[in-house]
């Protein structure tokens, strides 16, 4: 199943509560988790199986494959203590009482930490729970999405702005969200490499499992050329500009190997038209795979996620690429939700 789905209001499903908390705690749990809260006899019926089907789609067209989320569960026993502040919740409720003939779906936004996502599903039976969740779940899904890289892009706004901020700014015209500790390790007026620290990332509670984080290596590229007409933003010529970027500007340690995409029909660059954050900046996002390239040798590669764009003023395409280098064993969710709202946060200077 593709992540990048229209949006689907269900207006007679969804209605909005306001944010209630304001006590500064930050959200609990993974990257990548919803936590839903309901009975046991729910969660082991075939309500489950519509919950897999709506909330645990891919990103891709990544390999291994990148889940969106993965699904944890609690009982309404279970759910206290610091797990209130997950970052993510579902609640799945029945209740006789409920007159309207449809159910309904409440989003409320912050009620037990800052940025959080609270969904709750309310019916009258257990059909009609099933119903509004295989029609509403959907919508839910792109909530809890939209949260997911939103309240990284805010942790990152909050990092102090260094001397990268400035070369962002000096070469390309534009600002970017970034982490306390990114490196500009590499840094011309055409072509900049940010490495991303490990340590950029929020302290979470994890309920279980661990991952060799300081196996994954995560960057963003920056880089830029002249406009020539609407033609640019093809995305065969987009990847064709990309592939000679990279070449000159990406070596590997290894002389002869340099960054390069993989064409594989199975993890062919998929593409589609967007926009920034804030809605002032209308490009073309591409998600696919690299690998070194160059010689007949074995080499490493990851994932990369990019954005691209018409610069107003400077009248030149730009393109910020990030990347996840990560082995096949370790979950990218966390660095590739980083990568997005990096690109995410991008506005003109």
């Amino acid at each position: 199943m593709k992540f990048f789905l229209p949006f689907v209001a269900f207006f007679m499903l969804f209605s909005c509560g306001t944010s209630t908390y304001k006590g500064g705690l930050q959200v609990t749990g993974r990257v990548g988790e919803v936590l839903v809260v309901c009975d046991q006899g729910i969660w082991d019926s075939p309500v489950k199986e519509v919950l897999d089907s709506h909330l645990t789609q891919f990103i891709m067209p990544y390999f291994p494959d990148v889940a969106t989320f993965e699904l944890i569960h609690r009982t309404d026993k279970k759910f206290d203590g610091p797990i209130r502040r997950h970052r993510n919740i579902l609640f799945l409720r029945i209740d006789p009482k409920v007159k309207d003939g449809k159910g309904r779906m409440d989003k409320r936004k912050s009620v037990w930490a800052d940025h959080q996502m609270v969904i709750e599903v309310v019916a009258k039976d257990y059909n009609q729970l099933l119903e509004v969740c295989d029609k509403g779940l959907r919508s839910a899904h792109n909530e809890f999405d939209y949260y997911e890289w939103y309240r990284i892009m805010k942790y990152f706004q909050e990092s102090p702005k260094g001397k990268t901020a400035k070369r962002l700014k000096e070469y390309f015209g534009i600002s970017l969200a970034l982490p306390e500790g990114a490196v500009l390790v590499s840094g011309r007026k055409n072509f900049c490499r940010i490495e991303l620290p490990v340590s950029s990332r929020p302290i979470e509670f994890v309920g279980s499992g661990t991952q060799d984080a300081g196996a994954i290596m995560s960057g963003i590229m920056v880089y830029q050329y002249k406009y020539t007409g609407a033609q640019d933003f093809d995305p065969k010529v987009l990847l064709q500009a990309r592939d000679t970027m990279l070449k000159y500007n990406v070596p590997h340690e290894i002389p002869g190997l340099y960054m390069g995409t993989q064409y594989n029909e199975l993890v062919y660059p998929e593409s589609s038209k967007t926009t920034n954050f804030s809605g002032t900046i209308k490009g073309v996002e591409m998600r696919g795979m690299f690998m070194f390239t160059g010689r007949d040798i074995h080499s490493t590669g990851g994932a990369f996620w990019s954005f691209h764009f018409l610069h107003p003023k400077t009248q030149k395409v730009v393109c910020i690429s990030g990347y996840v280098d990560a082995p096949s064993t370790t979950s990218w969710t966390h660095p590739l939700r980083e990568v997005e709202a990096i690109w995410k946060s991008v506005e003109i200077e």
